[in-house]
């Protein structure tokens, strides 16, 4: 739905402008079977418009709501280039501030609006933010398996096509894991309390003998990643960084929920492992102790869950004085123009660490014209104006979302006595 109105909020400077905001609405399109969420700002200039992404897939219809009869009425008749007060009017002006629904509604707002300065100025986003810092983006991509054994022939051929980091993820047998397939359970005379349970304690070991298996066979000229997903306690994740030392991982990620977060100063006393964290962060107090007292090594925040480009680039701004490298959070529920807007961010930033890849299929592609090429292990730069992605609507709508669509709600583990596993 698209708004029009003959009463914009204008801020006190405003001045008559040439190119005004004529529309603002949501469109929901699942051509992978994820539901994402893109954005469209248009404007009065013929052929001057812009794409956000505001994917939030397990609560999609609420953003939309907010962007199509929240956020439009007060961008109808505004100058798209005051990117900045737009971005903090709207970030309050529900009063009540912050989560991820409200912040992925304001970044689908806030990439469209840097795509449409990108198109006026005739430059890519990333020359905006004052041109890039390298060639091309390093990527990790993701490695796993039922057992040691076929993680360490994945990340050899993923090392085969040129990745220099590897994120590797192995089942633990007979327990729910994370981003892993399935691998069976030691044989048992009693059925289990709670099927296919997730088990920290077996984790821990799991993961011991992965990376030392890894080290033993892959060297070490490839640099390994592994993510914990908040599932295990704060005291688990201490042990997992002290056992993990001696595999120099590049990082270790979100060893801790958000509501944990106190816990890495103990983990940073304990250990010398790299620490990444903050996919699930969504308001600066959480980032912000962070990356004051240098409690991580890499942030993980995904930036349309804080607002878009403008919050993340002044992250990454923070970040840099501090020592702290971004490593963006890009999965496949996020669209093809926001790993674009990630992809501007990492070409501009030098405190750039590493962008997580992920590979769009045929369809995707389709939708999103101009979607980022990924070659050699690297995501490269496009230089068209603004982020470089188009959006094909006609064609997204023969993609629609469905309830039961996968991504639409995050199913999370129980241990075996049947408690939830956060998160």
């Amino acid at each position: 739905m698209s708004h029009t109105t003959d009463t914009p909020t204008e801020p006190p400077w405003a001045q008559p402008s040439a190119v005004r905001i004529t529309g603002v609405r949501a469109i929901l399109t699942a051509p992978a079977g994820t539901t994402l969420v893109v954005v469209r700002v248009d404007t009065n200039e013929p052929g001057l418009y812009g794409f956000g992404c505001a994917t939030f897939t397990q609560r999609a219809a609420a953003v939309a709501t907010v962007v199509d009869d929240y956020l439009a009425p007060q961008l109808i008749g505004r100058d798209p280039a005051d990117i900045t007060d737009i971005a903090a009017t709207l970030h309050v002006s529900g009063y009540w501030r912050s989560g991820p629904v409200l912040n992925n509604a304001l970044s689908g707002v806030d990439m469209a609006l840097w795509d449409i300065k990108g198109k006026q100025a005739g430059l890519p986003v990333w020359q905006l933010l004052g041109g890039r810092c390298r060639t091309a983006v390093p990527l990790y991509a993701h490695a796993a398996g039922r057992d040691a054994e076929e993680v360490a022939d994945e990340v050899r051929d993923l090392m085969s096509q040129g990745y220099r980091h590897v994120r590797c993820q192995v089942a633990v047998p007979g327990a729910g894991t994370y981003g892993a397939p399935a691998a069976a359970a030691p044989g048992s005379a009693r059925p289990p309390l709670t099927p296919n349970a997730w088990d920290p304690a077996a984790y821990r070991r799991t993961l011991r003998g992965l990376f030392e298996h890894l080290r033993r066979e892959v060297g070490a000229e490839v640099e390994l990643i592994h993510d914990v997903h908040e599932r295990v306690h704060p005291t688990d994740a201490v042990r997992i960084a002290r056992d993990l030392e001696p595999y120099d991982l590049f990082y270790l990620e979100d060893p801790v929920a958000p509501e944990d977060i106190e816990w890495l100063r103990t983990i940073r006393s304990r250990s010398v492992t790299p620490i990444a964290i903050g996919e699930l962060f969504t308001n600066p107090a959480e980032y912000r102790p962070v990356v004051q007292e240098r409690l991580c090594d890499f942030i993980r925040v995904h930036i349309s869950a804080i607002g878009g480009i403008t919050p993340a680039w002044r992250l990454a701004g923070a970040c840099e004085l501090f020592g702290v490298r971004t490593a963006w959070h890009g999965p496949g529920d996020v669209s093809p123009v926001g790993h674009a807007a990630n992809l501007a961010l990492d070409l501009a930033s030098p405190n750039f660490g590493i962008q997580e890849q992920h590979q769009f299929g045929p369809a995707v592609r389709e939708v999103f014209p101009g979607c980022p090429e990924i070659r050699d292990g690297h995501l490269w730069p496009s230089f068209e104006p603004g982020l470089g992605v188009d959006f094909d609507e006609r064609l997204a709508l023969t993609y629609p979302p469905g309830r039961t669509a996968p991504g639409h709600a995050w199913k999370p583990p129980r241990r075996a006595d049947g408690a939830l596993q956060r998160p």
